[in-house]
């Protein structure tokens, strides 16, 4: 009996000891988790807005499509709250992108029906100088939109190196996953963007992923001969000609959980283990710092990625050189992407007429003949270049979307 006595105990205190090291094991992989530098800091905002409070966790269209263990019968009414949700906008800006950011944003607010979450992540000394601006918007527009303001924030170990990645603070775009991580989608764009139709319709495309898709982008080049991935690249790139980051539809739950395959070990590995190594090994062979690491994760992680058509992001790489998006001839342009600094110099002023019509705007006056008939009579005079020739293309789906617009408001009253 006392044998059987002294094995019972024995068992007792091995039980003990292995539940002890399983709970130390626990608290010790939680606490490298919060030790890994990158806690949110939110600048709380004033007024009407956000004060900075964490967004309670929402599911994306993706998200809640492919959840197990949903109730059926509740579903219906699932799917009809989602559709009253914000469409969540992030920007980056550093340096002197302050009046790029706000035309930005201005153009989302005016031709969204929807309301919108705007997280603005910029230099401290940008901060007043947002506030101020956004806050001094009507508030007829401003019952549109929240906004939270973010301080530009890297990891703890070469704060240095991912700054200066390319364009000052662009690499903040492959940190916003574990930045917001109560954020379940998000939709991240440049600071040269312009919205030609409401942001919800692009966010709508969350719904068009498959349960293995978290991330959609617009290819580089839409012709092989004039890309530039396939010409010199000098490290792996997403199908055959690359992806361009400017315009990036995130479902950041997805993004969190993935592990992925890499050229660097046998072991796949999460965003947050994959982004240091990566640069490491390729800091020396990429032009265009962050977006060449999203394509070479996406290269090696091809099932992940929704590719957009080219009018979601259209570039003068599109026009310059003659007409080569096919889906905006049929549709007309999406999304205007400024890049190579057109919006400023004389280079592509169809471009830029597009730019300086929304930023002269003034908020409540009619858009037809305040924003539209403006710039249709101003992109007349840009016809002596190959993207001027093509310009009737960047007022096509602006014009149904500022059409639109007016017929609610007018309903409304």
């Amino acid at each position: 009996m006392r044998c059987y006595l002294q094995a019972f105990l024995l068992c007792m205190v091995f039980t003990f000891f292995s539940l002890l090291y399983v709970f130390n094991q626990l608290a010790s992989t939680l606490e490298d988790g919060d030790d890994w530098g990158l806690k949110e800091q939110v600048i709380p905002d004033k007024g009407s807005h956000d004060t900075g409070r964490l967004l309670r966790k929402r599911p994306g269209l993706a998200g809640l499509r492919d959840r197990e263990g949903l109730d059926r019968e509740r579903s219906s009414s699932a799917v009809k709250e989602h559709s009253d949700w914000r469409s969540h906008l992030a920007v980056v800006a550093c340096g002197p992108r302050l009046e790029e950011t706000l035309t930005m944003l201005k153009s989302a607010v005016l031709l969204s029906k929807k309301p919108l979450h705007f997280y603005i992540f910029a230099e401290d000394d940008l901060h007043d100088s947002f506030r101020s601006a956004l806050d001094s918007w009507p508030r007829t527009v401003q019952t549109k939109f929240n906004f939270t303001l973010y301080p530009i924030t890297f990891p703890k170990e070469n704060v240095k190196e991912w700054k200066k990645l390319f364009k000052p603070c662009a690499s903040q775009r492959l940190f916003l996953p574990l930045i917001l991580k109560e954020v379940d989608s998000l939709l991240y764009v440049d600071t040269d963007i312009l919205f030609l139709q409401p942001v919800e319709d692009i966010w709508a495309l969350l719904s068009h992923f498959n349960s293995s898709q978290l991330a959609a982008m617009a290819p580089e080049h839409e012709e092989p001969r004039i890309g530039w991935y396939n010409r010199f690249a000098r490290h792996p790139y997403y199908g055959k000609t690359g992806i361009n980051s400017g315009v990036m539809l995130m479902n950041m739950t997805r993004l969190r959980e993935k592990f992925f395959k890499n050229d660097m070990t046998r072991v796949a590995l999460r965003w947050e283990e994959i982004l240091m190594p990566l640069l490491q090994k390729y800091k020396l062979n990429i032009t265009w710092g962050d977006q060449d690491l999203l394509n070479i994760i996406f290269h090696h992680n091809p099932e992940s990625l929704y590719v957009f058509p080219c009018q979601w992001n259209y570039r003068p790489d599109h026009c310059i050189y003659g007409s080569n998006c096919q889906q905006a001839e049929q549709e007309g342009v999406f999304i205007l992407h400024g890049n190579r600094g057109v919006y400023h110099d004389d280079k592509q002023p169809a471009f830029r007429a597009v730019y300086k019509a929304i930023q002269k705007y003034p908020f409540g006056e009619n858009m037809e003949t305040s924003l539209l008939r403006p710039l249709e009579a101003s992109l007349q005079t840009t016809t002596n270049t190959y993207c001027g020739r093509a310009s009737h293309l960047f007022t096509k789906k602006l014009k149904q979307s500022i059409m639109s617009v007016q017929q609610e408001a007018t309903q409304r009253r």
